[in-house]
């Protein structure tokens, strides 16, 4: 007995994926962090908003939780970063490499005349670490320091007349940043981020110490 041939289904299209729904990746998260970090150091987000939002980045899971987190930001390099007097600065490299200072059961030092990069990591484990950016030279607008002590220290020394900002946590330990604002809109600014652990992370002024002149320094040093 023939069986009666039953006529076949059409398959359903898949439906596409809107971009909203698509899985982030750490360097979508990476990107966003990058941008709260600069929205901090231009006074957009006080420290407990940053500390929020980016906590927000990395429990997200798709690239629509992400937006909605600058949404009210502008994108790095736009139109507050155009406004600055050209040629006060070098080029910005916030993704070249980093300076890495590191003293375990020991002493690092960074201070005198030195220019100083985008990014610079510091990490004192049962050791101490000195940045002293007071005779320092800045390429960029904004500096970025990552502190990391465990049960060791990292001191960080700025000019009296920069911008100073941070966000971080002592765990049984000690983070403090002296929050600096400076008169000048076109002042260095400097972000030390980080925490430490049975340990000490401190970032403030250095009295008596101040950037002079700090467009002609630049421009005779960069030659």
């Amino acid at each position: 007995m023939d069986l009666e041939k039953q006529p076949q289904q059409p398959q359903q299209p898949v439906a596409p994926v809107e971009p909203a729904g698509i899985r982030a990746s750490d360097a979508d998260r990476d990107r966003i962090a990058d941008i709260l970090r600069e929205a901090m150091a231009e006074g957009r987000l006080t420290a407990d908003e940053h500390a929020e939002r980016v906590d927000a980045v990395y429990r997200a899971k798709t690239v629509g939780e992400l937006e909605p987190l600058v949404r009210d930001l502008p994108a790095p390099g736009g139109a507050a970063r155009a406004a600055a007097a050209p040629g006060a600065y070098g080029h910005e490299s916030p993704t070249g490499p980093a300076e890495n200072l590191v003293a375990i059961f020991s002493s690092s030092t960074r201070k005198g005349r030195w220019r100083v990069g985008s990014r610079t990591n510091a990490f004192a484990l049962f050791g101490s670490v000195e940045v002293d950016l007071t005779e320092a030279l800045f390429g960029q607008r904004l500096t970025v320091i990552n502190a990391t002590s465990i049960f060791g220290s990292v001191d960080v020394k700025v000019p009296e007349n920069i911008s100073l900002r941070g966000s971080g946590t002592g765990v049984f330990g000690n983070f403090e940043v002296a929050t600096l604002e400076s008169a000048d809109p076109e002042a260095p600014v400097v972000v030390v981020n980080g925490y430490s652990v049975f340990g000490s992370v401190e970032a403030k002024p250095k009295r008596g110490k101040f950037i002079a002149d700090l467009q002609d320094r630049l421009r005779k040093y960069l030659g």
